[in-house]
């Protein structure tokens, strides 16, 4: 105890001495805080931005997109395919559960062209991280010709369980999108990091054209609405009447039969009957078939005719980074007219980016007005909030510096840091107004306030970094989120504690002299007038 206290007067001791010499040269923490801001300016621009970091859930989807039209028979083949070539990853022990199926929805679907797998991992100290496995079965599946199959984690909150990257363009027509689709899908397909690029208007659903010949119709004395009405009866269903039966009522649908509607030439057993002649005349007599794909939806977003973009991203390569990319495509390639939005994990991330900035002014608009109160004066909150720019910068530093991103956690940790930074501050500020309200000369009273705090700031300072050494080196589940937290708190509180002890008092010897109570001031203006005579 008695070496510790020993290393804390010297200290302290050469603490003073520095900032005596400091409070004296007010221009040079000016500057070192506007570097401060302008550099925090420059990393957040350097940073990668992102929702949320990626998280090993201990589970992951597997999902499995085939061509449209596709049968279940050739969904159940690929399917089986996959099953056997994550069999090896059971086996291994890492994959606790592999659960295939096909078609991908929980409820009656007349579309078998996809599938899925729910993969359940092992405990996370028996495996490797989920994110090496995922790449494990990119490389697996990836030389398989006939579907698509990208492993996806789920997140822990957001919008949807879909890709990250949910870039949609709007436009005039279908039409237009599609010629903008195929730039931006061409473009965006020489960036190796945005990995299974896909979109929603795919024209490969087989459809057929039914185009009625009109002059042989009305020769034959056959009516339009009679052709639609009996190809709505035979191709699809009809309601026709209804019956009672035991006091219920019962719906009397028609259709066609099933087995006779395999292909385009099975219409040929469809016939019509005349108005004229009341004879029956074949349908396909009538009427011509074509033979076409198109889009099996028409998407809107917000009203408007939308085409969506998705992808997944490499590791290493941020939300923020992909949707950066994607716009100055479309700024570069497309018309002013191209309309861009987001859906899913982009919708949150640029809703939340947009958001927590008016948090953090809230945040710094709270702080000072609880410390105006607090000291009866403006000027006094005003100097310590200067501790916020410096905690950021450190924030930024630590971010870039371990590569983590700018996501929701770590603006979180941000606005921790307006409250754990200004306390270095308030210990400085009330105890030299203290001292000077006690009768104590302004430069004394600064250079012994902040003196006698250094030590509780940094037994306060220290153990809130050593507070966050647990959730920097935090493994297992969560820990992405953790670490986050961890570095931003860390690297924060050690750069505010740092630079305060300087710059909060230099800063007070520059604008505090003619605040503070009424007896403090009157006592420091007649010092002043007394020097200023002898």
């Amino acid at each position: 105890v008695k070496k510790v206290d020993a290393i804390m007067v010297h200290l302290e001791q050469g603490y003073r001495r520095v900032l005596a010499r400091t409070i004296k040269r007010p221009a040079m923490m000016s500057v070192l805080v506007l570097m401060a801001l302008a550099l925090s300016v420059l990393l957040v621009q350097k940073v990668p931005k992102e929702f949320a970091p990626a998280e090993d859930r201990g589970s992951m989807f597997l999902m499995v997109n085939g061509p449209q039209g596709a049968s279940f028979e050739y969904m159940e083949k690929y399917m089986t395919e996959i099953e056997t070539r994550l069999m090896p990853l059971v086996e291994s022990g890492e994959i606790k559960r592999l659960l295939i199926r096909a078609p991908r929805g929980f409820g009656r679907s007349s579309d078998f062209s996809n599938g899925m797998a729910i993969i359940t991992l092992e405990d996370w100290g028996s495996r490797r991280s989920a994110f090496e496995i995922m790449n494990d079965i990119r490389g697996r599946l990836a030389d398989l010709a006939g579907v698509q199959a990208f492993p996806m984690m789920r997140q822990g909150f957001g919008r949807g369980m879909g890709k990250p990257v949910q870039f949609v363009l709007g436009g005039p027509s279908y039409e237009e999108l599609t010629r903008w689709r195929d730039i931006v899908l061409a473009k965006a397909a020489e960036n190796p990091k945005l990995l299974a690029l896909d979109h929603d208007y795919k024209e490969t659903k087989p459809q057929l054209r039914i185009v009625i010949d009109r002059d042989r119709a009305a020769d034959l004395g056959v009516s339009i609405s009679h052709i639609g009405r009996t190809l709505e009866s035979m191709l699809g269903s009809r309601l026709v009447t209804t019956f009672m039966r035991d006091g219920e009522e019962y719906d009397v649908i028609i259709e066609g039969d099933r087995a006779q509607q395999n292909n385009a030439n099975d219409m040929n057993n469809i016939y019509v009957r005349s108005d004229r002649s009341k004879e029956l005349i074949p349908l396909s007599n009538l009427v011509r078939v074509e033979e076409f794909a198109d889009a099996s939806s028409l998407n809107r977003y917000n009203r408007m005719r939308a085409i969506t973009i998705e992808a997944n991203l490499a590791d290493g390569y941020s939300l923020g980074e992909a949707l950066d990319y994607l716009n100055g495509i479309v700024k570069a390639e497309l018309p002013a007219e191209a309309v861009v939005s987001y859906k899913g994990q982009s919708l949150d991330y640029q809703e939340s980016g947009s958001s927590i900035y008016f948090v953090f002014v809230m945040a710094l608009g709270i702080v000072f007005l609880v410390l105006a109160a607090q000291f009866e004066s403006y000027v006094h909150p005003a100097i310590i909030m200067l501790t916020v720019p410096l905690a950021t910068l450190g924030a930024l530093v630590g971010l870039w510096f371990t590569g983590q991103t700018l996501n929701i956690y770590s603006q979180i940790g941000i606005i921790m840091l307006v409250g754990l930074a200004s306390k270095n501050g308030i210990l400085i500020v009330e105890f030299a107004n203290q001292l000077r309200d006690r009768g104590l000369e302004f430069t004394d009273a600064l250079l012994t306030a902040s003196t006698q705090r250094l030590r509780p700031i940094l037994m306060t300072g220290i153990t809130t970094a050593a507070g966050a050494i647990p959730l920097v080196i935090a493994t297992g589940a969560g820990a992405e989120t953790r670490i986050v937290i961890g570095v931003v708190v860390l690297f924060g509180i050690v750069l505010a504690t740092v630079f305060t002890l300087t710059v909060i008092p230099t800063a007070y010897a520059m604008f505090a002299k003619g605040s503070g109570s009424p007896d403090a001031v009157a006592r420091e203006l007649e010092h002043q007038l007394a020097k200023r005579d002898a």
